[in-house]
C-alpha cells in the first residue's frame, strides 16, 4: 500500500486527505519512484479548486502534485534509461503528493549527489515552463525582458535563465523582495498603480519582451511597453483574447526535460541559479501548504517533505 495527498470534491483546502490507496504499478514508459520531495504549484490548488471546472462534480477522488524527487522503485516496460535504485526527479504528470508516483521514464533525469531531494523536487515545473517561454519569447543576449511576479518561483527562475544568457531583466515584485531580486541581478520595481512609470525608468532603453507569470491584468500595459503582442507571454491567463498575448501552458509546446536541465544544472551548481525552498510541509499537512499558496507571498517554493 502507499499513501497519497487525494480529494474527492473540488473545495478549500480541507477537502485534502492523506489517504492509503494500493500501490500504483509502472505500464510501458513508466517508472514508480518512492518519493523522497514533491513539489507545490499554483496549479495543484487551482484544480482542487474547481477554477477550471465550474458546475462540475469529481467522477473519482483524485490526487495532487505534479513533479516530485526521489528513488526509482520498479519500471515497467519498455524502459531503459533508469533502473530500482536510481535517484531521480521531474515532472511526474500528477498524483505528487504521495509515498510512491507514477512516472514517465522520458520525464525524469538523474538527480546529482550535490543536489538535495527538497531542492529537486522544487525545480521541475519552474525550470521547464521558464526555458518554454524564454524559448516563445526569442530573447538574446543585449535585450531587456520584464518578468511579473519575479519573487516567484517561475519569475525566479525565468529571470536567472535570462540574465545568465545576457539579457537584462526587470522585475515586478513587493518591496520586500526587492533585496533578493537585486542579489540575482534582476532591477526590481514595486507592482501596482504606477509600475509602468517604474518600468521606464528601470528600463530607459525600452522593454523588448514580457513574462508575466502575475495574472495581476498586466497584459495591455505590458503589449504597450513592447509594441507587438507576440513579445508578450503569459503563463497566468487574463485578457489573452482582447490583447492578442499568448498563454503558455505547455501541451505540445513542454520542452523535453533533458534539454531544460542541460542548461539549469550546471548554472545551478556554479550558484548562478537559485530557487529557494520556502518552506516544507509534511504531507498530513498538504491543506497548509495549499493555503500558504493561494496567500501569495511565498519567495521560492513550496515542498512537501514525504521521505
Amino acid at each position: 500500500m502507499a499513501q497519497a495527498i487525494r480529494y474527492a470534491e473540488y473545495g478549500g483546502p480541507e477537502v485534502l486527505e492523506l489517504q492509503e490507496i494500493t500501490l500504483p504499478e509502472p505500464g510501458p514508459g513508466e517508472v514508480r519512484i518512492v518519493v523522497h520531495a514533491a513539489g507545490m504549484n499554483p496549479i495543484d490548488w487551482k484544480i482542487r479548486s474547481g477554477a477550471f471546472t465550474p458546475g462540475e462534480e469529481l467522477a473519482a477522488p483524485r490526487g495532487t502534485g505534479i513533479e516530485a524527487a526521489g528513488v526509482v522503485e520498479a519500471v515497467g516496460p519498455d524502459v531503459d534509461t533508469v533502473a530500482p535504485g536510481d535517484e531521480v526527479f521531474g515532472n511526474v504528470g500528477g498524483g505528487a503528493a504521495a509515498t510512491h508516483a507514477i512516472a514517465k521514464a522520458a520525464n525524469l533525469v538523474p538527480k546529482p549527489d550535490w543536489l538535495g531531494f527538497e531542492e529537486a523536487a522544487a525545480l521541475p515545473v519552474a525550470a521547464e515552463t521558464s526555458v518554454r517561454v524564454l524559448r516563445y519569447l526569442d530573447v538574446h543576449s543585449g535585450q531587456t525582458l520584464l518578468v511579473h511576479a519575479a519573487a516567484g518561483a517561475v519569475g525566479l527562475v525565468a529571470s536567472q535563465l535570462a540574465i545568465a544568457r545576457g539579457l537584462t531583466v526587470v522585475g515586478t515584485a513587493s518591496q520586500g523582495r526587492h533585496e533578493f531580486l537585486r542579489e540575482l541581478g534582476v532591477r526590481p520595481v514595486t507592482y501596482g498603480d504606477g509600475w509602468v512609470d517604474r518600468v521606464r525608468e528601470a528600463a530607459p532603453n525600452g522593454i523588448d519582451a514580457v513574462l508575466d507569470a502575475s495574472g495581476r491584468g498586466v497584459l495591455a500595459e505590458s503589449v504597450a511597453l513592447t509594441g507587438d503582442p507576440a513579445k508578450v507571454v503569459t503563463i497566468a491567463g487574463g485578457d489573452t483574447a482582447e490583447t492578442g498575448v499568448h498563454f503558455s501552458s505547455g501541451g505540445a509546446d513542454t520542452v523535453p526535460a533533458a534539454e531544460v536541465f542541460t542548461e539549469a544544472l550546471p548554472l545551478l551548481r556554479s550558484g548562478r541559479l537559485r530557487l529557494p525552498v520556502a518552506k516544507t510541509f509534511p504531507l498530513a499537512q498538504a491543506a497548509d501548504a495549499h493555503r500558504l499558496s493561494e496567500d501569495g507571498h511565498v519567495l521560492g517554493k513550496i515542498v512537501y517533505r514525504v521521505a
